[in-house]
């Protein structure tokens, strides 16, 4: 389920509302090891499923921060702003990362609306994201992400 609204200004009447949850993503060791190789973060409890079959998490986990940067496509799934001009990422307020994602799980975020205001060209509006992994008893990830998006 995702949200779809004409125009910017239609977001002002959701705050406070959930908008819905992204489709899963599976995060795989190849994903992994790509995101490590673009950041160079290899970490064995990431990139060595051998010796990380023994460390604390039973195996390879991904990347706090590949977590994190799959709240774009997440997001995107979860919102759509027709007859906008492009969005862009302002920024995050606050980002946790309370469970590990063992390699071969799926995530998903789901998206609640904090806040909208007006700013020139567009708005400004700040989302409340918990991104989950399938089957977990807890977030993988907590964010309070802020866009603009322009008309």
């Amino acid at each position: 389920m995702s949200t779809i609204v004409e125009s910017v200004h239609d977001l002002a009447g959701l705050v406070g509302q959930h908008l819905g949850h992204s489709s899963w993503i599976e995060i795989t060791q190849d994903r992994v090891d790509r995101f490590a190789d673009a950041t160079d973060d290899h970490q064995w409890i990431h990139v060595d499923p051998e010796r990380a079959a023994k460390g604390p998490f039973g195996g390879t986990i991904g990347h706090g921060y590949l977590t994190l940067s799959l709240v774009v496509p997440m997001w995107s799934d979860v919102l759509t702003v027709r007859n906008s001009s492009m969005a862009i990422n302002y920024g995050v307020n606050r980002v946790r990362f309370p469970a590990p994602v063992p390699v071969g799980s799926r995530v998903r975020m789901s998206a609640t609306l904090a806040s909208f205001e007006e700013v020139a060209g567009g708005v400004q509006i700040v989302v409340d994201g918990v991104i989950e992994r399938e089957g977990g008893d807890k977030p993988v990830c907590v964010v309070q992400s802020v866009y603009r998006i322009y008309v």
